[in-house]
């Protein structure tokens, strides 16, 4: 109050304002005020206002508060007053607000998106990191994402940097503005696969894993159920995005999701729904709408990293939640239709039961089980035909199960529990073991004709009914209106596109004026579709009708129904089908769907079928017989002419292969005939090269040859006149051992002479004992002179000597490495001859193949080639007779 009053001039008594007039004077203080804390003062007053003046509030505050959005320096301060403050007249307060809230909220979010500018103010603000400036734009922002999508959208997406900024969020250390940053990117990706793409190849799939895995995957919280659903908004119908998060290996971080324990009991709620949401994402990877080869490519990679295995674990363990199963048995559907491989592997998918039992059998006994919910028998049923969708193998091995010669008494087969269920007093098994059975037959002729083999026993006593024939006789006896559109779906599919099946079918006296009698009653509205579907059997007992029964040819039966029934009244009964409602919503999507048991009539194949057999069924029904007969002259003209055209075509298409064998084999010898001129061109090259080289080499080996000439007669020097002067040398050296022996013998006959001379003197002079050194010079110098000499001359002969061995040693050397190089000269020049030898043959060759391929080699080159090599002949011829001169 006293807030109040200071606003209104501080007056204590008098009238009090209106809520009208006190947002006026609030607005302007807003607008006029020079203190912060003045204005902040005010925005807080507005915000309180706006619970009751909504309106008023955002009428006249609107603009002021944008404007301090945009130009008040302290943002930081007054921008979470703002942010709830706008927050609190652009949201819907209350979720089960009247349509006047939601409209008043519409509306300001259009006044605030008026200026485009505003947004982009938003997107700048959430770069700032203070807590209290992101979160609150943060939720702004996603306010007005919730109230214009479309609008808020395209100014981020053209914004530079926009979505940048918004993905900046996830990475926010503070738990509060990255979880609601994961809200306001669910609200931005809706519907917009331009944003979608930019924020996955923002790494948004490699952030929102982690965070998954991080928060306990589907053990986590409410997180993880915001990261699933952007997941989804992400790669829901988006091709590109779900072919990035195949190539980027996300699917095989997909597989930890789904391990669950032994002990599947106490599921919180929160883990139910995660699971949903991990089944649900599996899903978007495989699901039927995406393109054939993106599914197919995601399904094998679902199996090579264990997904699928882990899926059917799930399927086959105990005390996993009801609507868990159900929707893990529609992932593991969707994850292997069309997929052989897949396929194969479900099929060998044991429950783990004592005796093991394929997981087929096991669903199958769920789907004919009236007990079960019928969802899960829905969901059993989708399975079963995912299954056999496009896997013919499949199919043999589930009608082979029907066959007498391999019914197990012993066992339960898929077989005799879809026999179970057609027969059953449930009208629901019924039809579900009757679309289960047609889908066994789908486009697969071979399977419609083994089936005709199966025979029932109906009760002791009685002889056995054909499968084809008790499915008629359940039909004639009026059972619930379910059961017999499930097995005239059966029927029809069976002896469609199969003259044997119609023929079985026709050869029963009772099947077609009971068909006849169904048609031209006038029946209740329920009865409608029987009707229609009844018109349709016999429009395709006439259509694939090879008349091979004269009471029921295509003629016959077309009077009996202008007789009966009427063209137009059979035409208008036949419409019934495609006209109702049910059949609108089965050929939306092959999943089956139904908000009831009751409701549950059509199957999505089956549309197809109807769809492509009304029209040629009509016209085939208004043909006269005179028509019928032009349009059989014309087909046997047309046959006769498709077969001379097919003719033809064959001589012309044997003529093609022919030409194309021929053109083959003329590209082929003409490319080998290049092949080969290559080689000739690089052999002849080579040749030259070679002659070349050997040119060269003839005149080395001419200079070798006289070098070996002189080497040889160097060798022979060696062996001759080195021999002498070796022997010269020897004799020189005996001699210097003589005369070295003779003189070492003088010189000791010398050395005695003087012993004996020291001797002597040393007698006759004793006192010179003591003192020899000074009395030897006058009679010892002549004689140490002369051996002085005879040691020198010793010495120079032992040089002499060492300089002549060292000599001879040299020489010898020399004389070996020369030999060497004589015997590598010779070899270098027999491999020579050999290879030019070979090369000259390999021409030879070449030319014969060329002549033998039609080529033309001229002569000229052919004589200088052989004068060459003649040449060649008579130069080694030389060189052979000039070696032995």
């Amino acid at each position: 109050m006293n807030f109040f009053r200071g606003v209104m001039g501080g007056q204590p008594a008098g009238p009090q304002p209106t809520g009208a007039e006190t947002i006026h004077k609030l607005c302007d203080r807003v607008a006029s005020s020079t203190l912060l804390e003045d204005r902040r003062d005010a925005v807080r007053a507005l915000k309180s206002l706006s619970k009751k003046y909504r309106l008023e509030v955002g009428t006249q505050a609107m603009d002021h508060l944008v404007h301090i959005l945009q130009t008040d320096r302290y943002v930081f301060l007054c921008v979470c007053v703002c942010g709830f403050m706008i927050k609190s007249f652009i949201l819907i307060p209350y979720e089960n607000a009247q349509k006047q809230e939601e409209d008043l909220g519409v509306l300001f979010t259009d006044k605030f998106l008026g200026d485009s500018e505003n947004v982009t103010l938003l997107l700048t603000l959430l770069e700032e990191f203070d807590f209290h400036v992101r979160w609150p734009g943060v939720k702004l922002l996603t306010a007005l994402l919730k109230n214009q999508c479309n609008q808020v959208q395209g100014v981020i997406l053209v914004s530079p940097m926009g979505v940048s900024r918004l993905m900046d969020l996830l990475a926010d250390s503070r738990e509060v503005i990255r979880n609601d940053g994961l809200l306001l990117l669910q609200q931005l990706t809706k519907g917009n696969a331009a944003i979608q793409k930019i924020v996955a190849f923002e790494n948004a799939f490699e952030r929102l894993l982690d965070i998954i895995t991080e928060e306990g995957s589907s053990d986590g919280g409410i997180v993880v159920e915001d990261c699933l659903l952007l997941l989804v908004n992400l790669l829901k119908n988006n091709s590109s995005n779900q072919n990035f998060f195949k190539e980027g290996s996300y699917i095989q971080r997909m597989k930890p999701w789904f391990e669950v324990g032994d002990d599947n009991s106490g599921w919180s709620a929160q883990k139910v729904t995660n699971l949903h949401l991990m089944l649900q994402l599996v899903r978007v990877m495989v699901s039927p709408v995406n393109s054939p080869g993106a599914t197919s490519s995601c399904q094998k990679s679902m199996y090579q990293c264990g997904l699928l295995q882990q899926l059917c674990t799930i399927l086959m363990a105990t005390g996993v939640p009801a609507d868990i199963l159900t929707e893990t048995i529609n992932t593991v559907s969707e994850v292997i239709r069309g997929s052989q491989i897949n396929q194969d592997y479900f099929a060998s998918v044991n429950a783990p039961s004592n005796p093991p039992r394929p997981a087929i059998v096991v669903l199958l006994m769920s789907m004919v089980n009236e007990r079960q919910p019928f969802v899960l028998r829905c969901a059993v049923l989708y399975c079963f035909q995912c299954f056999l969708y496009k896997n013919q193998k499949g199919q043999g091995e589930i009608v082979a199960t029907l066959l007498p010669s391999t019914i197990d008494a012993n066992s339960i087969s898929a077989g005799q529990l879809l026999c179970g269920g057609l027969f059953s007093a449930d009208s629901l098994s019924n039809w579900c073991a009757a679309v289960a059975l047609a889908h066994a037959l789908q486009d697969n002729l071979t399977q419609k004709e083994q089936l005709l083999r199966v025979q029932l026993a109906t009760s002791l006593g009685k002889p056995p009914v054909s499968l084809l024939q008790q499915c008629t006789n359940i039909l004639s006896q009026g059972s619930k209106v379910q059961t017999r559109v499930g097995l005239l779906m059966l029927l029809c599919t069976w002896i469609s596109n199969c003259p044997i099946a119609v023929t079985h079918f026709l050869h029963n006296q009772e099947n077609v004026p009971f068909l006849t009698g169904q048609i031209s009653e006038n029946l209740g509205e329920d009865e409608r579709l029987v009707q229609g579907l009844c018109a349709l059997l016999l429009g395709i007992c006439i259509y694939y009708n090879d008349n091979s029964l004269e009471n029921y040819t295509k003629e016959k039966l077309k009077q009996l129904i202008e007789k009966r029934i009427g063209k137009e009244n059979f035409v208008e009964k036949l419409g019934f089908v495609t006209k109702h409602e049910l059949y609108s919503r089965a050929a939306q999507k092959p999943q089956p769907v139904f908000p009831s048991p009751e409701q549950m009539l059509f199957d999505h194949e089956f549309t197809k079928l109807v769809k492509e057999l009304e029209g040629v069924i009509t016209k085939a029904v208004h043909k006269t017989s005179e028509e019928e007969k032009k349009e059989e002259e014309v087909k046997k003209t047309l046959e006769q002419h498709d077969s001379i055209v097919i003719q033809y075509k064959d001589l012309i298409r044997d003529q093609d292969t022919q030409i194309q064998e021929l053109r083959e084999q003329v590209s082929t010898l003409s490319l080998n005939s290049e092949q080969m001129q290559n080689q000739i061109t690089q052999q002849q090259s080579q040749i030259q090269q070679h002659k070349d080289q050997y040119n060269i080499l003839k005149l080395k080996l001419g200079k070798d040859s006289q070098g070996l000439s002189s080497s040889q007669g160097e060798g022979a020097h060696v062996n001759g006149l080195h021999s002498e002067e070796l022997s010269q040398l020897r004799e020189e050296v005996e001699e210097l051992r003589r005369q070295h022996t003779l003189q070492h013998t003088q010189l000791s006959d010398k050395d005695s002479l003087i012993n004996t001379l020291v001797y002597s003197h040393a007698e006759a002079m004793p006192f010179l004992v003591s003192c020899p050194t000074s009395l030897s010079p006058r009679s010892l110098l002549p004689l140490q002179e002369e051996c002085r000499g005879l040691r020198e001359g010793h010495a120079g002969l032992e040089q002499q000597l060492a300089s002549a061995q060292s000599t001879v040693a040299i020489e010898q050397t020399e004389k070996t490495k020369l030999q060497q190089e004589v015997q590598e000269s010779k070899k270098e020049q027999d491999d020579l001859l050999m290879l030019l030898a070979d090369q000259d043959q390999k021409i030879l060759n070449l030319k014969q193949r060329l002549r033998d391929l039609g080529e033309t080699i001229d002569e000229d080159e052919d004589e200088l080639d052989a004068r060459d090599q003649f040449g060649e002949d008579d130069d080694d011829d030389d060189e052979d007779e000039d070696n032995n001169d």
